[in-house]
């Protein structure tokens, strides 16, 4: 593996999955894999459980690790090619990811969308040159379109709790928007979308997304799942339920109107096959998700951010095996 951007990059989910749980179980058995490597991890936004799992799991792989937050710390950085540079911009990505690409073996980017232009954004411009001019493996930490690392864990999770059923009953996952003050991405749900789009090709789920009218996800990234306007409904028989919210596809960007109803909280839960319910973290408590849910005993949030780890440290081994 020399990119990891998407579940494109998986020969096989459950084949993945399990190795991540391998992991889990031994931490340090592949450590002489990372000797005298280096992890590099670019941050163009903030990170709680992406820096510190990826961080983390690169240790346990015996590696060293530089971290640089380069919306900060670094020079104001020009992707446009054929432009004189006599604006704000310093430096040339050409050049800033190509120097990256002298220090490290393998670097993980994060950069979020700017949520004002749909091709812009979906174009993937700055994540691709980055990967075009560091000339080493990268790991996606998170781009505009998507968040790989973030979706493998989710999916770590569900595999693991799932108590397969004598007939054979895959577990129905829903994906359930949920009301937020401001405009988000759509990477998380995109990401969650597509992975849960692939597992169900290979047999492991059932997919159900709900989402109020307006808030479509793009096309490419939902093929094969269920599309319900009615929560309740969605949830009826949901073994787990994932909560994020995101701006709007089709007018992008833009937080619009939407009936009351789509918090997710007890009464909610009593839709389902008493669900798990899921969330990708930081979470807006008695907003996007009850408080009763979070405290309670149907939460996997924090099994699910312990899980970052596990599918970072699967991902990097796979990268580190290219190395040798």
């Amino acid at each position: 593996m020399k990119l990891f951007t998407s579940v494109h990059d998986v020969k096989s989910i459950k084949q993945f999955v399990k190795d991540a749980l391998e992991l889990k179980a031994n931490p340090y058995a592949h450590q002489a894999l990372g000797k005298n490597k280096t992890l590099g991890l670019v941050f163009m936004n903030p990170s709680l459980r992406t820096r510190l799992s990826t961080q983390k799991a690169a240790l346990n792989l015996g590696m060293n690790v530089m971290v640089m937050n380069l919306d900060k710390e670094g020079w104001a950085l020009e992707t446009q090619d054929g432009v004189v540079m006599n604006g704000s911009t310093v430096e040339h990505i050409r050049e800033a990811a190509a120097v990256m690409g002298q220090y490290c073996d393998i670097l993980g980017l994060r950069s979020f969308p700017k949520l004002n232009n749909r091709e812009e954004d979906y174009s993937e411009d700055f994540f691709n040159k980055f990967v075009k001019y560091c000339a080493v493996p990268v790991v996606s930490l998170e781009s505009a379109t998507r968040h790989p690392l973030q979706s493998f864990a989710d999916i770590i999770t569900i595999y693991e709790t799932w108590t397969k059923k004598p007939d054979g009953t895959k577990p129905k996952v829903v994906l359930a928007w949920a009301p937020h003050v401001k405009a988000l991405p759509q990477a998380v749900p995109n990401s969650f979308a597509e992975w849960m789009c692939k597992a169900k090709e290979e047999e492991l789920i059932d997919f159900t997304i709900a989402h109020p009218a307006g808030y479509e996800l793009a096309e490419q990234f939902i093929t094969g799942a269920t599309i319900e306007h009615n929560l309740d409904e969605a949830l009826a028989g949901a073994d787990y339920v994932y909560v994020k919210n995101w701006s709007s596809y089709k007018d992008y960007g833009k937080v619009l109107n939407y009936p009351d109803g789509w918090m997710m909280n007890n009464d909610k839960l009593k839709f389902t096959n008493d669900a798990k319910v899921m969330h990708c973290l930081p979470v807006r408590r008695d907003l996007e998700l009850s408080s009763e849910i979070l405290d309670g005993p149907n939460s996997l949030v924090i099994h699910e951010a312990g899980n970052r780890l596990w599918a970072a440290q699967a991902v990097i081994k796979a990268m580190l095996e290219e190395l040798k």
